[in-house]
């Protein structure tokens, strides 16, 4: 298994990277990795809450959990699904995170219905999510997140916390409504609040696209931390940055 022979370098208090290969290489990682945390979770408290992400490399990573062998090393009855952010929009809209996560293979494993928990973004939004940092508090007690999965956009946003808009400064909750000017919409997102207790943080950075980004935000950081995605990870609860060999070529 790759996930027993590559080992994360550390960068600095908050942040580790690993770099497991190619591009298939770095998705079955991905997906052991994420294996190994829910059995932690579940032999630790006797679920797996993971918080998912949308875009093409959770897809993929998703439509590779989801198939054999790895659907079946899953106690998919235990596992509760929630999601790091969301786009109003119903659930059957092609560019919803839920949508892309349940086409991907989700809506086929015995998860119970209960246990998936859609960000409902399209109407209320606001009002939407207090209802599920409320739902966040009922699953989780006083516990963090398992897993929380995010990526990295090229403007340097992660989950939809974009670059100068209020949801950056949001401090007490855990899920938010948050404006995007530059596109001109709603998104409800997790907070940096919520993403920096979870017991496991990882930033998917896959394809020579994320490749001056990556460098810039690993290697080149400001002491200002003026990109949403640089506030990610702390002392406490480092983030683990998971790269294949062609974003992280520099």
């Amino acid at each position: 298994m790759l996930i027993e022979t590559i080992r994360p370098r550390s960068l600095d208090e908050s942040k580790n990277l690993i770099v497991p290969g190619n591009y298939q290489k770095t998705l079955i990682f991905c997906v052991e990795h994420f294996i190994a945390i829910s059995k932690q979770a579940l032999s630790d408290h006797g679920f797996f809450a993971v918080a998912l992400s949308g875009g093409n490399t959770p897809k993929a990573i998703f439509e590779k959990l989801c198939s054999s062998p790895y659907k079946e090393q899953m106690h998919w009855n235990n596992t509760h699904i929630f999601f790091s952010d969301e786009r109003a929009l119903p659930p059957d809209d092609p560019n919803s995170n839920f949508h892309m996560a349940m086409q991907a293979g989700f809506h086929k494993m015995p998860i119970p219905k209960e246990q998936i928990h859609r960000m409902e973004a399209e109407v209320d939004i606001e009002k939407n999510a207090v209802k599920y940092e409320e739902t966040i508090h009922k699953v989780l007690g006083k516990r963090p997140f398992d897993l929380i999965m995010l990526g990295m956009g090229e403007d340097g946003h992660t989950a939809s916390l974009f670059p100068f808009t209020e949801g950056l400064k949001a401090t007490g909750r855990l899920c938010i409504a948050n404006y995007v000017p530059q596109k001109k919409c709603w998104r409800m997102t997790l907070t940096f609040s919520c993403i920096n207790q979870a017991s496991n943080i990882c930033i998917y950075v896959l394809g020579e696209n994320k490749r001056e980004m990556l460098a810039q935000v690993l290697f080149h950081p400001t002491s200002k931390k003026t990109l949403p995605v640089e506030q990610v990870g702390t002392p406490q609860s480092k983030a683990l940055w998971i790269a294949d060999e062609a974003a992280a070529v520099r």
